[in-house]
């Protein structure tokens, strides 16, 4: 396995706040793709040590984005980013490979560093969704899945990850109550995020629940604890057996980006860079009905064996992850492919709590994508952001480790596993 020619370095993190930003919403809360990559690009630079001199520095912008074509009707979208923050005349790319098209933005950016290509890139994500209805979403994103054999049969994500959930509770045991301990469990570390979409706890949806139904004059619905709330299919409706509504992240707008370089230059941007010393990618049959077994993602598993090895560690190493919870299965699933847990035993160790933020290994401490947001380009982008600032203690308020980590990874996964990336960060 390659290592890396030269150390890689992030020197920056920006994020905006994800969120609905629709157009058919309320004016003021109106936002467009070029507003969102805006404000990650300008919390990037409020949280520098050092300045960045972009347009003088930066050589080259790697830009993840899944489908501003069919969400925005904007096509070519990397220049528009890149003149954005100033970078014209300098090259610019859009990389697309469905949800994990900001991971790919990444790994290019840390090969193009590593090999002597650039000294300096940025790696950035961004995703409009919300302008689109429902129907319209599910549409664009059914162009992740195969077009032939899967949406035309009606086989839509979240039907794709209930195979997936049912496939695993079948061979594992696994059940509905351990998905939703993986809802419980992001949603509280979500409610600390403030850059999150939904910073609500399910206790707090509860209370919301039953503030509504007293504001219209109806029977004011009690339940036992957030387990009791989650089974009520009053409220959380079953999307795709066994996935409910609470199960599935969020269609989001959002943007985020790096500074990736070289370790001389991380040093004179910041007292405190993060290195990647793990990289990796892999993919499998786009089409879930190939595959042979449905309970876990070759695609996965290969990039994570790359990323160990070129990091030379393993999974007991990682004292941190962000791992791809577009669906509360997919967690599970993630923590077995990662080698966290053994296969079938993703599901226990959410529930006995080894997953939480005060467990053995952390797990989504933004909230993941489930309570933080999942715009589709940005999200592999995001995750980054998060590992880097728990490495750097610097995540807000009681989100951050008391046991402050360093090393963490990162999980991006494309479609139903078509294709993966996973990044291993290390802090001196």
């Amino acid at each position: 396995m390659p290592k890396l020619a030269r150390e890689v370095y992030i020197a920056a993190v920006g994020m905006c706040k994800f969120g609905n930003y629709s157009k058919y919403g309320p004016p003021e809360n109106m936002k467009t793709s070029r507003d969102l990559w805006l404000e990650a690009y300008i919390d990037l630079m409020d949280h520098m040590t050092n300045k960045v001199k972009i347009q003088e520095e930066v050589e080259c912008l790697f830009l993840g984005n899944f489908s501003s074509d069919l969400f925005e009707q904007q096509g070519h979208l990397a220049p528009l980013m890149a003149e954005l923050i100033g970078l014209t005349p300098k090259p610019a790319m859009r990389l697309e490979d469905a949800c994990v098209s900001g991971g790919i933005a990444l790994r290019q950016a840390v090969i193009a560093v590593a090999s002597g290509f650039y000294d300096t890139v940025i790696a950035g994500g961004v995703e409009k969704m919300c302008d689109l209805t429902t129907a319209g979403v599910t549409d664009t994103l059914a162009a992740a899945a195969d077009a032939i054999y899967e949406y035309p049969y009606g086989a839509t994500f979240p039907g794709l990850y209930a195979n997936i959930g049912t496939a695993h509770m079948a061979k594992y045991g696994t059940t509905e109550r351990q998905l939703h301990c993986v809802g419980i469990k992001n949603h509280e570390n979500g409610s600390l995020n403030p850059r999150a979409q939904m910073p609500m706890t399910i206790k707090d949806m509860m209370i919301k629940a039953q503030k509504k139904a007293e504001k219209r004059g109806k029977p004011i619905p009690e339940w036992e604890d957030e387990y009791a709330f989650l089974d009520d299919l009053s409220v959380n409706p079953m999307i795709a057996y066994p996935l409910r509504l609470y199960d599935c992240s969020l269609v989001t707008d959002g943007a985020a980006m790096l500074i990736i370089t070289t370790k001389e230059n991380a040093k004179k941007y910041t007292d405190n860079p993060v290195q990647i010393i793990g990289s990796g990618q892999g993919s499998d049959t786009l089409s879930l009905h190939s595959r042979p077994d449905r309970t876990g993602l070759l695609a996965a598993r290969t990039a994570a064996a790359e990323a160990y090895k070129m990091a030379g560690i393993g999974p007991k190493d990682i004292q941190v992850a962000e791992v791809h919870d577009c669906f509360t299965i997919a967690e599970i699933v993630a923590t077995e492919d990662l080698g966290f847990f053994e296969k079938g035993q993703g599901a226990k160790a959410v529930e006995e709590g080894i997953t939480a933020r005060d467990g053995q290994l952390p797990i989504n401490t933004s909230g993941g994508l489930k309570s933080k947001g999942h715009p589709i380009g940005a999200s592999g982008i995001g995750q980054i952001v998060e590992v880097f600032k728990q490495l750097r203690g610097e995540a807000e308020g009681e989100r951050q480790l008391k046991d402050r980590p360093s090393i963490g990874l990162c999980h991006n996964v494309g479609g139903s596993g078509g294709s993966c990336t996973v990044h291993i960060l290390k802090v001196d």
